[in-house]
């Protein structure tokens, strides 16, 4: 996948200028921490007078997120519609649209890497966690009293961050377990299944989900998604119902537009990289070089010496 730098992080999020954001940059860049940071909404509205949206294609960050407000989320087959309260946790794993629906919005929101939360840190490990897992649903309603309970923590953030104490990283950590915790405990929020327009979304975010693969830019990244049941069990929904769908939207089979995009990135790297044929192949998902020359061969009518020569 493409590494997303965390300067291209903010000013998804904000705009490109936003003066705390570039001041809390610099004071990262001297730390070897991970990375962790906590906003509130309402504030970096006024002050990078830019709406803080939850841009769900950032891959390497993991996000909390605090709503009052009214928005919608957006997920496979999902529509979740918020009124008022809500806690959201967002893993790289599973692509989504956050929208906010009017400029009253106010909460809070952090975001961190897996660098920050190490098991020898923290002993978790962050993706085994239910409130993790790509099949589990990650958005939760709050009653008024729970929405006060969870704000009090990342008021307890805010005070941390800014503070000059030695081990502030390590309770700021212990904060963001005590959030986990408190979401695993609450019920998922009820969706509201848009059907006209569920076919579109699902679509859409497989297509997200497949370029966010590419493109492979060393010899030892790999492809972490490399058939149907990959993609559909990320996204939540049965192998069939991704292939009907993708069918209808597209005339193309789940297979066919993998195998399309793998043919594609196999054709780049022979052209333009000096990797073996081995380290090709390692690199798009193929358990043997064999494999792989079948695959390309049979896909291009050529072999990969042939192609690249």
């Amino acid at each position: 996948m493409t590494t997303t730098t965390i300067k291209e992080f903010y000013n998804e999020m904000f705009g490109d200028y936003c003066p705390e954001v570039i001041k809390y940059i610099e004071e990262m860049d001297k730390k070897d921490v991970g990375h962790f940071n906590v906003f509130n909404i309402a504030d970096m509205y006024n002050v990078c007078k830019a709406k803080p949206a939850m841009p769900y294609n950032r891959r390497a960050y993991y996000k909390i997120s605090l709503i009052n407000g009214k928005n919608t989320v957006e997920y496979t087959d999902k529509t979740i519609e918020i009124k008022d309260f809500a806690i959201l946790f967002a893993t790289p794993k599973i692509p989504y649209r956050y929208t906010p629906l009017d400029n009253n919005q106010k909460g809070h929101f952090c975001v961190f890497t897996s660098d920050f939360m190490t098991k020898s840190k923290t002993g978790l490990v962050i993706d085994e966690l239910p409130i993790y897992q790509p099949n589990t649903d990650f958005i939760f309603q709050l009653t008024e009293k729970q929405y006060e309970e969870i704000q009090s923590i990342f008021n307890k953030m805010h005070n941390e961050i800014e503070s000059d104490y030695k081990f502030k990283y390590d309770l700021l950590r212990n904060y963001l377990v005590e959030l986990i915790h408190y979401g695993q405990k609450l019920k998922p929020m009820d969706s509201l299944i848009d059907t006209m327009n569920a076919s579109s979304r699902i679509t859409s975010l497989f297509l997200e989900l497949l370029e966010r693969q590419f493109p492979i830019e060393s010899s030892t990244q790999t492809l972490l998604l490399r058939n149907p049941k990959d993609y559909a069990d990320t996204l939540n929904v049965h192998v069939n119902h991704l292939n009907k769908t993708l069918k209808e939207r597209t005339g193309k089979t789940t297979t066919e537009i993998i195998t399309s995009r793998i043919l594609q990135e196999s054709k780049i790297l022979l052209k333009n990289t000096a990797w073996n044929i081995s380290e090709i192949s390692n690199s798009l998902g193929f358990e043997e070089v064999a494999h792989f020359s079948n695959f390309f061969k049979k896909q291009s009518g050529f072999s990969p010496l042939a192609f690249r020569n």
